[in-house]
């Protein structure tokens, strides 16, 4: 397989040729004839109609299934790059995975007490190659999440990078990309596992699972 068949192949994480996965990306395509269009499509879908939520983390590769996120509706940002990357392979634009460190300025006091730091070390996004470039897509916040929080919506025309902004509409410093770790054909399971653990702690997911529970039980 060339280099570029590897970021069109189903893997287990970006199983783009699952059921679920397929179907939805054809109904989502239908009427559309333009690669860029598809783009478009799909990554409004994904930002839009899967509720962003870091409180669905996990250590656990199946978590970061596509297939699973697009069941479920709600991911962060990693497992919302994840799907995204599937869309768009179900309907032949070769995509990959990106990961970087990323400082959020305007963490919410409890996701900072959880985490000891504002620092994110696997912050994950889409790269699509759209009529022969490589285009950033980053799908993570939805409009709602924004829109209830000052922040300003990712919008992506198919044809310039989408990235997070660096300040919120109230013109607050929010985003900092600090360290690029590079793109990725498949989920790079064990190194953002590692990453995490050696910026987070050791203890970071069972920190996270106690909170993801108690946040359960509180309904």
């Amino acid at each position: 397989m060339d280099q570029m068949g590897n970021y069109l192949r189903p893997t287990s994480a970006i199983d783009c040729d699952s059921e679920s996965i397929e179907r939805k990306a054809a109904d989502l395509t239908r009427d559309q004839q333009e690669v860029i269009d598809k783009a478009r499509t799909i990554f409004y879908f994904v930002r839009d109609q899967v509720k962003y939520d870091l409180y669905v983390l996990s250590d656990r590769p199946e978590y970061y299934r596509a297939s699973r996120i697009l069941d479920i509706r709600e991911g962060f940002c990693i497992q919302k790059a994840v799907l995204l990357a599937a869309l768009a392979r179900a309907v032949g634009i070769p995509a990959r995975l990106h990961l970087a460190a990323i400082r959020n300025h305007l963490v919410p006091d409890k996701l900072r007490e959880l985490m000891g730091t504002d620092l994110f070390p696997t912050h994950g996004y889409d790269e699509l190659c759209i009529e022969g470039k490589w285009v950033k897509a980053t799908p993570a916040f939805d409009l709602k999440m924004c829109q209830q929080n000052r922040i300003i919506p990712v919008e992506f025309d198919g044809k310039n990078d989408a990235i997070f902004h660096s300040h919120n509409l109230e013109g607050k410093l929010h985003i900092e990309y600090v360290e690029d770790h590079g793109h990725y054909d498949d989920l790079p399971f064990d190194k953002i596992i590692d990453l995490r653990i050696q910026e987070l702690g050791a203890d970071f997911f069972d920190r996270a699972r106690q909170a993801i529970e108690a946040r359960t039980a509180r309904g």
